[in-house]
């Protein structure tokens, strides 16, 4: 059996593997040490023969994680990094290594859901309809001037979304190119830059879906999650017309169930989707 672990800039989140998928996966604030509940769970663990670790986060946290897997189980850890092409993906860098291994991975896993589109929740009526492996479709909320959904079509791209602490847009051709993407502070970083950048005063930071905030607070926090929204699906119309078909968009990362409602389009949410990436190297 494997542990898959993925360490972000705030989160940890890890996953056993010794199926063809990821099992549940777990997630926690790491603060930039390996929280006390990880290691209490990763002590019950008897059966792991091999750590796979993914990581942007601080090398505190991965050298904690070095030090676990080395008392507790004394098996391989072996950290994937980003690469020019794998497991059907080429990426667009010209150096890969620049390309965090968290957008990396997630490539890997769309690109895996695309192929295997049994694996992928179809978008109803039902905006929560859970499926296996923590894989959610949700119907995004109707505005009275848009129209209605469209459907992924065979063959599609995808335009795969990480919201977390930064919220990265990768563009990836159905057959496996990665066309580039774009970055955006996320949702927590949107609302602090703005109030360390001004006389603004502090505010709650309560989500507000509505179009018009009515004070400054609700205004900052609706707007921290209309951009991100917006640049999605300005970006999805720029794949549609690149490629011709309708795109599929997968949103994964801390905030994906926040900014997932906002959107026009249907769109699949996958909590798990850098660990399916990761799986792949098991």
């Amino acid at each position: 059996m494997k542990l898959l672990v993925e360490i972000g800039n705030t989160s940890l989140k890890w996953a056993l593997l010794d199926t063809e998928l990821p099992g549940s996966m777990v997630a926690a604030r790491h603060f930039g040490s390996l929280p006390i509940d990880v290691l209490a769970s990763w002590e019950k663990l008897e059966s792991v023969d091999g750590v796979l670790v993914a990581s942007v986060g601080p090398a505190s946290v991965l050298d904690a994680v070095s030090s676990a897997t080395t008392a507790y189980w004394q098996c391989p850890l072996e950290r994937i990094e980003s690469q020019g092409e794998a497991w059907g993906v080429q990426i667009a860098y010209q150096e890969p290594a620049r390309l965090g291994v968290d957008r990396f991975l997630a490539l890997i896993g769309a690109q895996w859901l695309a192929e295997r589109p049994d694996l992928l929740a179809k978008a109803g009526p039902d905006p929560m309809r859970a499926e296996p492996k923590s894989a959610t479709a949700v119907t995004a909320t109707t505005h009275p001037d848009s129209e209605p959904p469209q459907t992924p079509e065979q063959g599609c791209a995808t335009l795969v979304i990480d919201a977390g602490t930064a919220i990265t847009y990768d563009a990836l051709l159905a057959n496996g190119r990665h066309r580039g993407g774009q970055i955006l502070p996320g949702i927590a970083m949107l609302r602090a830059s703005l109030l360390q950048g001004t006389r603004m005063p502090p505010h709650q930071a309560q989500d507000h879906y509505t179009p018009w905030g009515a004070d400054t607070g609700p205004a900052i926090s609706a707007a921290s999650l209309q951009a991100p929204a917006a640049l999605a699906e300005r970006l999805r119309s720029a794949l549609q017309q690149e490629t011709g078909k309708v795109p599929r968009l997968i949103i994964t990362g801390g905030d994906a169930d926040r900014l997932a409602p906002l959107l026009r389009q249907a769109v699949h949410l996958q909590p798990d989707l850098v660990l399916m990436g990761l799986a792949r190297f098991a």
